[in-house]
């Protein structure tokens, strides 16, 4: 059996994508991993389930890996994430090309599940429990670059937006103890990351269960005196829990980006309240008037869901003057996904979905322009930049202000190899759409 060689397909965010590498390390103390499907006996499709685009992704990913078991070596489907916690045993039912599922609170019982199954032959395995408690950790295998590594430092959410299952699938706000974070990190600095990426649920609540307060400040602080470690980013801040000492941290920490993702959703306080969120207009335009004058050149990044059950022209009008105020350096605009088991799923005054889609193109036309325009401004700037790769005569990468596949990358003439994975200063000299082009700056003559 220890011969068996397993495939893995990892859908949704970077949250899940954590909850991959701990599966790939688990798998790989008892089976051999690969890259090429074709080649596996198993395959497991880590699959997401938080909006309707993302349950269509994981089951047309599902039924596409089940056609392996006709055409090449697989013996074994395998399912595991939110898609699978939230629809269990229906989704079993529904498609019976799976043999094992596993929700997300039981990878621990991945290489048990898989024994029993391969032994047992017909027999199908079914384990998706939900918890309070567990917080999946432990050894991984990046699936990120060698230089940059995800660290999620706390499971489930508390916060109980009216329009979001995760609650239900992941459970209640649980932190990881700072001990184990700390330990993971210098572990990761080791293997070569340069780059900590923080994230949670809401990284903002950092602590608040374990410690009574929020710690996400000491934790950076904890994270910045690890050698090898150059960069800190903050993912997932939600604009209620930052705390004036957390401001501070990133304005006087050298390894913190001066970067920073606040999840807004919405500015009209109607529509704001009718989603649970718990922050208001007011209180948001004060908050990031202070993160601009207290941290220099910050890049904020948001997002904003469009077609909320209520959402009239009047709160879409005010949410563009304040899109065009505020001009995000980055923003993702989503439409409303209306989902079984949220408050939201029954609300009064669903937006149809052509007025949803016609909201979030000229959301998105808004915001290129802003981008578009910011970016001119930056020519002449000279920047730090991580170099990711080399595509045609140019090398690419991403300064401080781009977070990695959401954001733009820096595209980098040089007349030297330069090498993936270290830092290099870069002059602008152009920019295109979302994007920046440059020269090392040792190619000037000042």
């Amino acid at each position: 059996m220890n011969n068996l060689k397993v495939g893995l397909i990892s859908l949704g965010c970077d949250k899940n994508r954590v909850d991959s590498e701990i599966i790939l390390s688990n798998v790989k103390r008892k089976y051999t991993l690969v890259e090429n499907l074709e080649l596996a006996d198993i395959i497991i499709v880590n699959t997401c389930g938080f909006i309707e685009a993302a349950k269509q992704e994981s089951i047309d990913t599902i039924l596409q890996a089940s056609n392996y078991k006709e055409k090449f070596n697989c013996r074994l489907l395998v399912v595991t994430g939110c898609l699978a916690q939230r629809y269990g045993k229906e989704l079993m039912s529904l498609l019976p090309e799976i043999d094992v599922m596993l929700g997300v609170n039981d990878y621990d019982k991945l290489n048990e599940s898989i024994e029993k199954c391969i032994e047992n032959k017909s027999d199908k395995i079914y384990n998706c429990g939900y918890s309070d408690s567990n917080i999946n950790e432990g050894k991984r295998i990046l699936t990120t670059p060698f230089y940059r590594a995800y660290l999620r430092i706390a499971e489930g959410c508390d916060n109980c937006c009216t329009y979001c299952i995760i609650p239900k699938i992941r459970g209640k706000y649980r932190s990881r103890s700072m001990e184990s974070l700390i330990e993971e990190c210098n572990a990761l600095a080791l293997q070569g990351v340069k780059e900590i990426i923080l994230i949670a649920q809401d990284t903002t609540r950092y602590g608040i269960d374990l410690y009574g307060k929020k710690m996400l400040p000491e934790l950076i602080r904890k994270i910045s005196e690890i050698s090898g470690i150059e960069w800190i980013r903050l993912l997932y801040c939600y604009p209620e829990d930052i705390t004036h000492e957390l401001i501070d941290e990133i304005a006087s920490n050298d390894k913190v980006c001066n970067y920073i993702d606040i999840p807004l959703q919405h500015i009209s306080d109607d529509i704001l309240k009718l989603m649970g969120r718990k922050g208001r207009k007011a209180d948001i335009i004060k908050l990031i008037d202070e993160l601009r004058e207290k941290i220099r050149e910050i890049s904020i990044r948001t997002t904003i869901i469009v077609g909320f059950p209520g959402e009239t022209e009047s709160n879409f009008q005010e949410l563009k003057d304040f899109i065009k105020l505020m001009k995000f350096e980055n923003m993702g605009v989503f439409k409303y996904s209306r989902e079984e088991g949220t408050p939201a799923f029954t609300m009064k005054d669903q937006v149809p979905e052509e007025i949803k889609s016609a909201r979030e193109g000229e959301l998105m036309l808004f915001q290129q322009q802003i981008v578009e325009t910011a970016g001119k401004a930056k020519i002449g700037n000279v920047y730090k930049v991580l170099v990711e790769g080399r595509k045609n005569d140019l090398w690419y990468g991403r300064n401080y202000t781009m977070a990695p596949d959401i954001d733009g990358l820096v595209y980098i003439k040089s007349r030297k190899d330069l090498q993936i994975g270290t830092m290099v200063y870069v002059k602008i000299t152009d920019s295109i759409e979302y994007d920046l082009l440059g020269v090392v700056c040792d190619e000037f003559s000042e």
